[in-house]
């Protein structure tokens, strides 16, 4: 089953069951979500031309910033608050927080070609707050696997 299909089933059900213990709506179509210092999942597997989203569901703020020298030769860079490079998103973090994702809030990016995107939080790299999307055609991946429909999770 597809982690979007998934949450779509299964989120409404455990809503209704913890209705009045938990407060807020938090989105549920997602495909990366944020916790205290972790992307979850820590990997993601997408065919090209996939938009993956990120969902802040932590209280804490985060980002998602693209690791610039690991990122395929043709790729675009990425980051939130939409910085053309990984040195511009960490000086408007330093700054100003610049790219701040607070609770709820996402970002969005499509991954038009095949290869690694490792990516990181600013304020929690040290905390080990990495993940990556690994974009193929479907075919055998660098670890031996293989691409399943849009998107795979491995944690």
């Amino acid at each position: 089953m597809k982690r979007r299909a998934f949450l779509r089933a299964a989120v409404p059900t455990a809503a209704v069951g913890l209705a009045g213990c938990i407060g807020g709506s938090a989105e549920t179509d997602y495909d990366v979500g944020m916790g205290a210092v972790v992307y979850r999942p820590t990997e993601l597997r997408v065919e090209p031309g996939a938009t993956v989203t990120w969902l802040n569901t932590s209280k804490q703020g985060h980002s998602v910033t693209a690791y610039e020298d690991g990122l395929p030769a043709d790729a675009d860079y990425f980051a939130s608050g939409g910085y053309d490079s990984e040195s511009a998103a960490r000086e408007s973090w330093g700054n100003s927080s610049g790219g701040t994702l607070f609770e709820g809030q996402t970002y969005e990016h499509t991954f038009e070609e095949p290869g690694e995107y490792p990516y990181f939080c600013i304020p929690h790299e040290s905390s080990g707050m990495v993940g990556s999307v690994v974009v193929s055609d479907g075919t055998e991946t660098a670890d031996g696997g293989a691409t399943v429909g849009t998107a795979t999770a491995e944690e």
